[in-house]
């Protein structure tokens, strides 16, 4: 069930198709951060969150490693910083920077080497003893152009496979490139690279299941279909199979406002023969971050639930997003609800006015979830208080 904080919720709900384009366009009003803007933010009872590092400019991936170190990428800066604890008393004492790779994005730690993902190459590093990167290794400079969406993202799948996320090139096309709005997997070291879904235009969030070892993965509808369509969608993703775009919103629906149909079919034929969401959110809100709680700190209901970063809306006459949510999952390990676990960047006014785009979210060695926002630079830690 959703907590009466939730606003906006649409998660369980079929999208209805738009008869024409209701555009909304509000971009709230950006605000320099302040410690008094930090009392405005409100988490849970027995929550309490904090400022871990500042001043990092465009900061967008997280990655944490066994011994605490977390590293940050910070895309417009082209740097990857290392951010330690060194005192414990959860703010970072030491921002180091370890390695420079122009637009420099999605970040994965595994086996003692750090995978770093640009708009159209992806490079490996190994950790040295002291945190720093060796020099690193390109191993593909050959992904698609990034158009509207290239911030690429990664994960290392159960089967030890390593899978990049490309975005569409455009809103609402058909793309060129057969590997734009999918999810690729290939092998560590850069080879046997292959297509593992289609039709996903934007899933830069996506993880394993901790329990079930299902991937899922939030993806971004079109903009320009109003105010409340499409919905954000967070899908069950499986080899093999389409997720719908461009041709088709939310729950199969085909898109009224998408002129060309499917190769070899028409939008409702080819619609039903795609997969339907497992949930969906509120349209615009623009979901970037997701990670499943993996850790011991919060209460154990906690455990295997996930957590998602709604950057927030520019494409909507009144604002969504602007909030981390908690997804919650059953013990089938499917999702059951969604409700809001830190909100208060987005503030009331006329025009309103935000402190906060929030992107990477990673869970800490401590269990306390960290929170990546690129606008002013911030990365937030939450931990659990006990009170």
């Amino acid at each position: 069930m959703c907590a009466a904080t939730c606003l906006g919720v649409l998660a369980f709900l079929p999208a209805a198709a738009a008869d024409k384009p209701v555009v909304g366009v509000l971009q709230p009003r950006a605000v320099p951060f302040s410690p008094e803007l930090l009392q405005r933010l409100h988490v849970p009872a027995g929550f309490e969150i904090s400022v871990f590092a500042q001043g990092l400019g465009n900061v967008r991936w997280l990655q944490v490693a066994a011994n605490g170190d977390v590293y940050a990428s910070r895309r417009a800066q082209g740097e990857v910083t290392l951010l330690r604890d060194t005192d414990g008393d959860g703010v970072a004492d030491v921002q180091r920077a370890v390695a420079r790779i122009p637009l420099a994005h999605g970040l994965l730690l595994h086996q003692g080497t750090l995978y770093i993902a640009s708009d159209r190459a992806l490079y490996r590093a190994a950790v040295q003893p002291d945190g720093t990167l060796a020099a690193p290794q390109q191993l593909l400079d050959d992904l698609p152009p990034g158009g509207n969406h290239p911030r690429r993202t990664l994960g290392i799948g159960p089967d030890g496979w390593l899978y990049l996320s490309v975005g569409s090139t455009c809103n609402n096309c058909a793309e060129a490139d057969p590997e734009s709005a999918t999810l690729l997997r290939l092998r560590p070291d850069g080879t046997q690279r292959e297509i593992f879904v289609h039709g996903l235009r934007n899933t830069m969030g996506f993880a394993w299941h901790p329990a079930t070892g299902q991937l899922y993965g939030f993806d971004h509808g079109s903009d320009m279909r109003g105010d409340d369509q499409p919905p954000e969608e967070l899908n069950a993703i499986a080899q093999g199979k389409h997720y719908g775009w461009p041709w088709c919103l939310g729950a199969r629906v085909p898109d009224p406002l998408q002129s060309q149909n499917p190769p070899g079919a028409t939008k409702p034929a080819f619609c039903p023969s795609t997969e339907a969401p497992a949930a969906t959110y509120t349209a615009h809100a623009a979901p970037i971050g997701f990670v499943f709680y993996t850790g011991t700190q919060f209460p154990k209901e906690y455990r295997g639930d996930g957590f998602v970063a709604m950057r927030g809306s520019w494409n909507r006459s009144k604002p969504s997003g602007y909030r981390v949510l908690r997804v919650r999952f059953g013990a089938d390990g499917r999702p059951t609800g969604m409700e809001d676990f830190v909100t208060g960047w987005l503030m009331d006014g006329a025009p309103p006015t935000q402190f906060g785009r929030i992107a990477g979210l990673a869970v800490a060695t401590d269990g306390a979830l960290l929170i990546a926002e690129d606008q002013n630079g911030i990365v937030y830690r939450v931990r659990h208080t006990g009170h």
